[in-house]
């Protein structure tokens, strides 16, 4: 099952790359719950589908171009996904290059959940592992 769950956070990856918000939204559970990074604009919780898409669409807002780059092989923990990954953006600002670890929960094919964190081994040990 949980190759399974990394095949749905990678398609997720891909969606927003692509610009797919459909298909992104298409992977979130009604019930979703994202919560952002510390000392981050705007760190959430975002609660229910509908408010993580207003995030994701929000951000998307703020720059011209942008994608989401898988660092490092993700980790499967159970119902659990971390993945070290960057965001790069560009335009209306700054030139943008974020590298932060989220921790995917997947249940019943959909994505329950998503915390992101600075700290690698910060979000290991959050979704049960230490590095």
């Amino acid at each position: 099952m949980s190759q399974e769950n990394v095949e749905i956070v990678r398609a997720s990856f891909e969606a927003w790359n692509t610009g797919d918000m459909n298909g992104l939204r298409d992977l979130y559970h009604e019930d979703a719950v994202t919560r952002g990074l510390d000392n981050f604009p705007e760190p959430g919780p975002n609660v229910g589908r509908e408010a993580v898409m207003r995030q994701y669409a929000r951000m998307r807002e703020s720059v011209d171009t942008d994608s989401v780059e898988v660092q490092a092989e993700p980790v499967d923990i159970r119902d659990r996904v971390a993945v070290r990954m960057s965001w790069r953006a560009l335009g209306r600002g700054p030139e943008l290059n974020m590298e932060v670890t989220a921790v995917f929960t997947v249940r019943d094919r959909c994505i329950q959940s998503v915390d992101f964190f600075w700290d690698h081994a910060e979000a290991l040990e959050a979704a049960g592992l230490r590095e």
